[in-house]
Order: C-alpha cells, then structure tokens, then sequence
C-alpha cells in the first residue's frame, strides 16, 4: 500500500524540491518547459503568492500549485482576485487526482481569505471540472483573452460581474 498523500502548504526548505518538480513535470511534456520554474521564483520574490500547497508521498514533494495574486476591476471597482498557475505533478504520478486535490485544496484556501474571483490559463477540458468557464472570463479584458481563459466566481452565489479588466501578477509579463 503506497505511503499517503499529504497536502500541505509549501515552506522554504520545499524551494529546491518544487523547482525540480516543475522542471520535471514541465520539460516533458507537449507543452515543453515554458518558464514554469522561473515564474514561481519571480512570484515569490515579488511577494504575490497568496497560496503555495504541496503534495507529500512518503517525504517527497509530489505536487504543488500555486495562485497568485491578480490585478482585477469588475463594474467599475476592484475585486479581490487570484491566478492559478502552475500546477505541476510528479511525470511518474499524473493522472491519479494529486493535481486535481491540489487544486482544489488551494480554492479552498482562497475562499478562506476571502478572494472573490480565480482566474486560470489553462486547456478549456480539465478546469471546468472546478468551476472555471470561459464564459465568465470573456467579460474581462486582459492579456491572456481566448478561449484557454477561465474564471470563477469562488463564492458560488455570488453574481458574475458584467465586465472588468484581470491583470495578472507582473511576473507573468516578465517571462520570456
């Protein structure tokens, strides 16, 4: 019987275990390593990461995501407002549901701090299943608009703002 998965919110002495990681889930795959690894050190040092999990099996980091915070006006006012990105697992461990607790782990945690809206970049099959549409982001403009755009309301009774703008963290624009 394998060892239980633990998800746990990242620390420091996690840094190397994450970088790696990354690199690995991302460096192989269709979508070649994009600057994943990067991305999380530039948002950490920029100090907009609102929520950093990591997945544990046996004392090894298995998994992390991480949101970010965003820039994000909605009818006129600001809204509290984060990024997903990225969520990476271990190539040996995909397909088994970590990201998929991962993801949700972090929602949960978002609503903890009262974020109202979540934003991800991301394949328009797999982030519905969280809440995420497309339909709802289209009413934001932004950088990253299209059909990979999604976003969602993280309280589920709240009504979807007509339009705004989402900026996401400037790191992002950073990247090469």
């Amino acid at each position: 019987m394998p060892d239980p998965l633990v998800i746990r919110p990242a620390r420091a002495e996690d840094d190397e275990a994450i970088d790696s990681l990354i690199r690995a889930a991302f460096g192989g795959t269709e979508y070649g390593h994009q600057g994943e690894a990067e991305l999380v050190r530039m948002l950490g040092a920029d100090g907009d990461v609102m929520v950093s999990l990591v997945a544990e099996q046996g004392g090894d980091v298995v998994g992390h995501v991480l949101f970010s915070r965003m820039d994000v006006e909605a009818d006129g006012a600001p809204l509290s407002a984060a990024g997903l990105a990225p969520v990476s697992v271990a190539p040996g461990l995909q397909g088994r549901g970590i990201g998929d607790a991962l993801i949700r782990a972090g929602l949960v945690s978002l609503r903890g701090q009262g974020v109202a809206i979540g934003f991800v970049l991301g394949h328009e099959s797999y982030y519905p299943r969280f809440g995420y549409a497309p339909e709802l982001a289209a009413r934001f403009v932004s950088p990253f608009a299209g059909p990979h755009l999604m976003a969602m309301m993280l309280d589920s009774g709240a009504i979807w703002p007509q339009g705004g703008r989402a900026d996401y963290a400037p790191a992002f624009g950073r990247l090469g």
